[in-house]
């Protein structure tokens, strides 16, 4: 039952991928038609997702392939650089939005 659980994370982890993958595509098809790309929601849509994937995969997937113990860990260490990125990112895009929403209440 701890397989199947670990390998439904690594499974949502590609799901999530795909996700980043699909949102992409969505905004250059939105974008050749002629809307404007809007830049928090290109962040939302495609880095969040695929940097949560990507972490997600990488933190499962060496283990149950039974990779040595060299390889999980460099594989850990991606992820801490993933999750640290991850991070960085959502705290740019929020502090953007917020920027963005007091100068709209001033107006």
């Amino acid at each position: 039952m701890l397989r199947f659980m670990d390998w439904s994370v690594v499974a949502m982890g590609c799901a999530l991928v795909l996700t980043s993958l699909g949102g992409r595509w969505w905004e250059r098809t939105k974008v050749r038609k002629g809307g404007s790309p809007d830049r928090d929601m290109r962040f939302l849509w495609a880095w969040l997702p695929l940097l949560m994937g990507l972490g997600m995969i990488s933190a499962k997937l060496p283990s149950l392939l039974l990779a040595p113990h060299q390889v999980v860990m460099i594989m850990d260490t991606l992820n801490g650089v993933l999750a640290a990125t991850g991070l960085i990112l959502a705290l740019r895009a929020g502090r953007r939005f917020s920027r963005a929403r007091s100068l709209r209440t001033l107006d």
